[in-house]
């Protein structure tokens, strides 16, 4: 993992970025590695990885990141780059896979109410999703805006959004 995480931050080739940022998603699948993948500062190396030009690269940092957010102490260091997943999903392709990676990052980042502040300016968004989107993007729309509406300060936005 530690190497992994390493040769995240040497090479610029996005082919290998992808399949380590792969590697890495599938190694976060055990909760043992969650726990070393965050002590191995790979939140952040994966992280950075969000501001990549290259949606493919974009969009296998935001799996790797849905993954390593079923910890919450990974929760605690992911909760940063929220705005900048929602700045993500507003501007990929419709039903895109990155808007899609990026949605599901989302829908485990609002389990619970302590970053739904980060996400209610994209509530215009997720609105349009839902009208616009194919099935699957309004399957993992949903998702997101039941888990916002679970939260009693967060219903005054949904409400008011404009649609």
């Amino acid at each position: 993992l530690q190497k992994l995480i390493h040769l995240l931050q040497a090479t610029d080739d996005p082919l290998i970025q992808e399949q380590a940022l792969i590697t890495l998603s599938n190694s976060a699948a055990f909760s043992v590695n969650q726990d070393i993948i965050r002590n191995l500062d790979g939140l952040s190396v994966i992280g950075g990885m969000l501001s990549d030009c290259i949606p493919k690269v974009k969009e296998k940092a935001l799996n790797a990141l849905n993954n390593l957010s079923m910890n919450i102490k990974n929760q605690e260091e992911i909760q940063v780059y929220i705005t900048q997943v929602c700045r993500n999903i507003e501007s990929a392709p419709l039903n895109s896979d990155l808007q899609l990676a990026g949605l599901r990052l989302l829908t485990n980042m609002s389990v619970t109410s302590d970053y739904h502040h980060k996400m209610i300016n994209s509530i215009p968004c997720f609105l349009h999703l839902l009208s616009d989107g194919t099935e699957r993007t309004q399957i993992q729309v949903l998702k997101v805006l039941v888990n916002l509406s679970a939260n009693p300060a967060t219903t005054r936005h949904l409400l008011r959004a404009q649609v």
